[in-house]
């Protein structure tokens, strides 16, 4: 059954309690391991959380900081999920966090992956071997991470029996998403967070989601997320901007 969704007024009352909803879990992995492990989505969505998640008073020192997704692009690029996290997140108190990046130069988008995901798996040795906090934004299209419609690595990184990993996916075919190549952390990830917050925003994302809700879990990824058990919240507000 998919979860309530949590309508919130405006953009800045939204942007707080899913700020809030992740400080809380990650206060709970440090407690907990004396560690916690955040991973975030990119676009422009997340930026007014991150700047709010940037201040809570946690020691973020002990906090090591990812994203669920990211193009196979160096920092420098205007494409880079990296350099946003880094200019909206990993600033203020919350740069002290380490930052954990998924791309790494001169090697392909399927090694790169799988570097992330040895650095991943290390990473959360130190944290009970889970993400404590993950927030997730969603395509009009119904994507999240890089689970795009129709790509050639939706069905795995969607599979419920493969386990936590990292897995490069190719650029779509004949117009499809995404235009170029992306790493991403796969289904089992999510499932096994402490809490997954869905950060949506305007009426058409709204709608996308209850679609989506109801729809095949192998090949849909918020009906894959729903059914995988994930600790997920949904929060949204109207306000589109």
């Amino acid at each position: 059954m998919p979860p309530e969704i949590q309508t919130f007024p405006a953009r800045d009352s939204w942007a707080e309690a899913c700020a809030n909803r992740l400080s809380d879990a990650l206060s709970a992995g440090l407690a907990e391991n004396g560690a916690a492990l955040f991973a975030g989505a990119g676009g422009s969505t997340p930026s007014p959380i991150y700047a709010r998640l940037s201040q809570a008073d946690l020691d973020w020192s002990k906090v090591t900081a990812t994203l669920v997704d990211e193009r196979h692009v160096p920092e420098t690029s205007a494409d880079s999920n990296a350099a946003l996290m880094k200019q909206t997140l990993i600033t203020g108190p919350a740069a002290k966090a380490r930052f954990l990046p998924l791309h790494h130069a001169a090697v392909t988008v399927d090694r790169a992956a799988a570097l992330a995901a040895h650095e991943l798996r290390a990473a959360a040795g130190w944290t009970g071997g889970r993400i404590d906090a993950v927030l997730l934004g969603m395509g009009e299209d119904g994507h999240i991470c890089s689970m795009f419609p129709e790509s050639p690595t939706l069905k795995t990184l969607l599979h419920p029996d493969i386990p936590p990993t990292v897995l490069g996916v190719p650029p779509g075919r004949d117009g499809m998403a995404p235009p170029q190549e992306r790493i991403s952390l796969n289904l089992a990830w999510l499932a096994g967070a402490r809490r997954v917050v869905l950060a949506l925003t305007g009426e058409t994302k709204r709608r996308v989601f209850e679609q989506m809700a109801g729809g095949d879990p192998a090949v849909t990824p918020i009906a894959a997320l729903i059914g995988s058990g994930a600790p997920l919240e949904v929060l949204w507000t109207e306000a589109a901007k």
